[in-house]
């Protein structure tokens, strides 16, 4: 073999060698291209999500701040109407007491009037806003009785002179007796009065029948008993009672009541 024909046979060789290096290093870059534009694509991706993400996460925080406002407002809307139901319901039990004991508004005179009889008297309360008189009848009468004691009778003719003047004259009256829950024990008081209902309505008819002979006219008069039914506050346990129960109110009305 002569060295041209060697030459020739080691130039082949090499140009063979570089043309394969170089299809294998072409297809290696265009590999590499591939992958940054796939790259280069994901990572476009990516921050679009993340805009959409932080969109959406905004709008999110945005209807929680609104539900939470107008869930703020409801409750406070809530709070104001609860506030408002009480309010009527404490207005209409007032009314409800004045519908049934008459509810007229008493005059200054005779107000004032009322209101110097329960400041002198120990055993006299007054409630300038519905007109009630209360005696406690601890104090008007002994325990079971239905008799006025005589302590009560100054004040009791204290009143009925106020009812009694120009002013009072325009007003009726209700007697109404109330106990508290304990039980009548002895026979001898049962027999008179058999139970805390009888007791409180003769205790009323006591208080009235006074108020006769003190001159005010039995046409201006009532009585109501109410027993224990009606308390004032809370009986002790196990039917032991309540000392604030045990009353004579007397509510000033309009006539004809």
């Amino acid at each position: 073999m002569t060295v041209e024909r060697i030459s020739r046979i080691v130039f082949v060789l090499t140009l063979l060698a570089l043309t394969c290096g170089c299809t294998e290093l072409q297809d290696v870059q265009i590999q590499n291209q591939t992958q940054r534009q796939r790259i280069s694509e994901l990572d476009s991706n990516l921050q679009s999500s993340r805009l959409k993400s932080g969109q959406l996460q905004r709008k999110l925080d945005t209807i929680d701040a609104v539900h939470k406002a107008e869930a703020d407002a409801l409750q406070q809307k809530v709070v104001a109407l609860e506030d408002d139901v009480a309010k009527k319901k404490a207005l209409i039990s007032v009314m409800q007491t004045r519908l049934v004991y008459g509810g007229a508004a008493i005059p200054v005179e005779l107000s004032a009037a009322l209101e110097d009889i329960a400041q002198r008297e120990p055993m006299v309360g007054y409630d300038p806003n519905h007109g009630i008189v209360k005696f406690e009848s601890d104090l008007l009468f002994e325990k079971g009785s239905d008799v006025v004691a005589p302590a009560a009778l100054g004040a009791i003719s204290s009143l009925c002179k106020v009812l009694n003047s120009n002013e009072g004259k325009k007003f009726d009256v209700v007697v109404a007796g109330h106990t508290d829950d304990m039980r009548i024990g002895r026979a001898e008081t049962r027999e008179k009065h058999p139970t805390n209902w009888h007791l409180s309505g003769h205790r009323a008819i006591s208080v009235l029948e006074l108020m006769e002979r003190n001159k005010i006219s039995p046409k201006r008069m009532s009585i109501r008993g109410f027993g224990q039914h009606r308390p004032v506050a809370p009986n002790k346990p196990n039917k032991k009672g309540n000392p604030q129960n045990r009353r004579v109110e007397i509510y000033v009305v309009p006539k004809g009541l």
